[in-house]
């Protein structure tokens, strides 16, 4: 079959559940992909205060760094595919190196600890950007179909995200040190987990991502395939050299941690700069959509710092200050809150997609920047659930379960209202050309909002460590979550009043 036009329908073609059968290929590919880093992450923090007897603190910004690197290299990935590789090649290579990386993980030296940090950051920068671009170039421009697809397509996200945790801790435990007694009795010692076979078990999950993605790829009508001129092997060499040589720069900077947060302002000011230039030489809509995308991008930011303390400080929340939650004689493992938000997306996000079209029909949908400014609120008062819960705790610094799933219950609507609209979102604002590259600014924007939210979790390790253990310990997150609380309410309250001359600027992008 012919290659299609980027972002054309094939009229008539069959379908599943109404959608392009080629979304459920990626669906199920980026269900393996976010198994494999969901599952990491859940784990690293605690792995590097177990193996490396590491401060929290200093866990938390090893957590933050490797995030929003893992977010930056976007920018480059989306290019690559863009002009060198195609989309198909990228995410295959990609999918390689995260694989290889997590395999990495499992020795336990520190070396090779960051080696395989270095190699997943690499690899997941040709994956990730290029699958949700994907995901678009599907549906024709204006098809009304799209926004229902990205939401079908984050929930495989979320349904990877939900069973990762589950499943690697799941598994640290059976190659761990085993629990002595029965939970609940005198005597009873819970047992160790040893994070390095959870880490293989992400692994293999991304390698049957690959599997997935290799084995549907005609499902997907000529998408994806290299750019004219760049169909030869020697184009995917030269980027597997370039990845050869990238891997010992992101190892200096995840060793040197610090000089992060400077290296992603300057390469967030650059494409910043590289947009509005783009925007100020198009014609009006094209720079007013432009102009819209940037101040979108920034509250942006502002969100994801506040929500990814997910898996970094409101993990070691869970850990040290949530009571058991208990049946009979089972526990359940602390590292499963990390699952929450993924459970409540899967479960929420067909009543999220069903509504948007209901109010789309009424007349009634709220535009991009009022969804944008409501889920700021929302991610604010859930912190301010938290710190309420905070006072109420125990003389041991404990506090209900229900109080910290309550923070993931609305920290999930209110991702529902900003990220599978947002990746919508720079499909339709973006022009065509650079689509690719666009969506990389996207990932740089959520690499400086990581980054940023380890340095709040790093304010919570530090004030921690200053208490003496127990309720006082509490104070440390108070420190860390009442900034965020004020920050993310406070912007969201500005952004939804300003929403109707942002929505101008987009011209009819919905």
């Amino acid at each position: 079959m012919a290659a299609q036009a980027p972002g054309v329908s094939i009229e008539n073609e069959p379908t599943w559940f109404g959608h392009p059968r080629g979304l459920f290929i990626l669906f199920f590919a980026e269900l393996w992909e976010r198994f494999c880093y969901y599952g990491m992450r859940a784990l690293l923090a605690l792995y590097v205060v177990q193996q490396f007897h590491k401060p929290q603190a200093e866990a938390s910004l090893s957590y933050g760094a490797f995030t929003a690197l893992v977010y930056a290299l976007g920018v480059f990935g989306g290019s690559i595919a863009d002009k060198v590789l195609g989309y198909r090649r990228s995410i295959m290579l990609g999918g390689i190196l995260m694989a290889i990386g997590e395999f990495c993980l499992m020795v336990p030296t520190e070396f090779m600890f960051l080696v395989g940090l270095a190699v997943m950051v690499v690899g997941n920068g040709l994956f990730k950007p290029n699958i949700s671009t994907m995901v678009g170039k599907l549906y024709k421009h204006g098809d009304p179909r799209r926004d229902g697809g990205f939401t079908i397509f984050y929930m495989g996200i979320n349904l990877g995200a939900f069973l990762a945790p589950i499943a690697c801790q799941w598994i640290s435990m059976k190659f761990g040190t085993p629990a002595v007694g029965v939970a609940g009795e005198d005597g009873y010692i819970p047992g160790v987990a040893d994070y390095r076979f959870g880490f293989m078990a992400a692994g293999i999950g991304m390698l049957l991502g690959i599997l997935v993605f290799g084995l549907g790829a005609k499902r997907l009508h000529g998408q994806g395939l290299p750019p004219v001129g760049r169909e030869g092997f020697g184009s995917t060499l030269m980027v597997i050299a370039g990845c050869v040589l990238t891997v010992p720069l992101i190892y200096t900077l995840l060793s040197r941690k610090e000089i992060v947060g400077y290296m992603l302002l300057a390469l967030g000011a650059g494409i910043a700069l590289y947009i509005f230039s783009i925007a100020l030489r198009s014609e009006t809509q094209v720079r007013h959509r432009l102009f819209a995308l940037l101040l979108l991008l920034v509250c942006n930011i502002a969100f994801w710092a506040s929500f990814e303390q997910a898996g970094n400080s409101l993990n070691f929340f869970a850990q040290n200050h949530i009571r058991d939650l208990a049946v009979g004689s089972w526990i359940m493992p602390f590292e499963w809150f990390q699952s929450v938000n993924a459970i409540f997306i899967v479960v929420l996000g067909p009543v999220f997609a069903a509504l948007w079209v209901w109010l789309d029909h009424s007349k009634l949908n709220p535009s991009i920047p009022l969804k944008f400014g409501l889920a700021l609120i929302q991610v604010g008062l859930g912190f301010w659930i938290l710190i309420l819960g905070i006072g109420g705790a125990d003389a041991q610094g404990e506090i209900p379960w229900f109080i910290l799933t309550g923070l993931y219950l609305i920290h999930t609507t209110a991702e529902l209202c900003i990220s599978p609209v947002g990746l919508s979102m720079v499909t339709k604002l973006a022009p065509p050309e650079i689509t690719g590259m666009v969506m990389g600014a996207w990932f740089v924007s959520i690499a400086i909002a990581n980054y940023g939210a380890g340095l709040f979790s790093k304010i919570a390790g530090e004030a921690v460590v200053s208490e003496t253990g127990g309720a006082a310990a509490l104070n440390g997150y108070v420190a860390a979550f009442t900034p965020i609380l004020w920050m993310t309410v406070g912007i969201g309250i500005v952004l939804s009043l300003a929403s109707p001359w942002v929505n101008k600027l987009m011209h009819g992008v919905k």
